[in-house]
């Protein structure tokens, strides 16, 4: 990277490393403002799950947010090996076929994409490792349909502004923030 990791990055990463390392699943909030290196943490969540053998899928709400994050993490991906595939609804068909492709054989280690990711027609070869950015705007059932594409899925939800719902998660210990 051509920065250095702040503390609060640092100690974000190394606690959901050590949640999926644990053999129980992950169900942890990443809170942070905008542009405080939540989809860095992210990544380095990713690498994790790659280097197990699992793949990764980041659902993000619009079509925008996915192509902003897949340019970022294809960019830092291919200088590591990893292949960051992009599955959103407007892409040319050959682009989405190459894509499901990828991911239902498994080349494609980490999958960027909108709720085209839970659609029936996605099959993931190893699904280990789910994030929901800006969480607040998926639903419970949506975030569920994702991870039943893997068995034991990790799930990392991110948000700069929880919702009371999920503020209630974290204080009742439904989930590590």
């Amino acid at each position: 990277l051509p920065f250095s990791l702040t503390n609060d990055q640092e100690k974000a990463i190394e606690e959901i490393a050590k949640d999926q390392k644990d053999s129980s699943r992950m169900f942890r909030l990443l809170q942070g403002d905008v542009g405080s290196g939540k989809t860095l943490v992210a990544f380095a969540a990713m690498l994790n799950a790659a280097e197990a053998g699992k793949q990764s899928a980041m659902m993000v709400p619009t079509e925008i947010l996915a192509r902003q994050h897949f340019k970022t993490l294809h960019s830092l991906g291919e200088k590591l090996g990893i292949k960051v595939c992009l599955l959103i609804n407007h892409i040319k068909t050959s682009e989405k076929k190459e894509a499901l492709d990828a991911i239902s054989n498994g080349s494609a280690q980490i999958v960027i994409g909108t709720q085209a990711l839970f659609q029936n027609k996605v099959q993931f070869s190893n699904l280990g490792f789910v994030i929901a950015d800006e969480q607040h705007r998926f639903g419970v059932d949506q975030r569920l349909a994702l991870c039943n594409k893997g068995e034991e899925v990790d799930l990392l939800m991110m948000s700069a502004t929880p919702i009371p719902r999920t503020m209630s998660m974290v204080s009742f210990g439904d989930m590590d923030v």
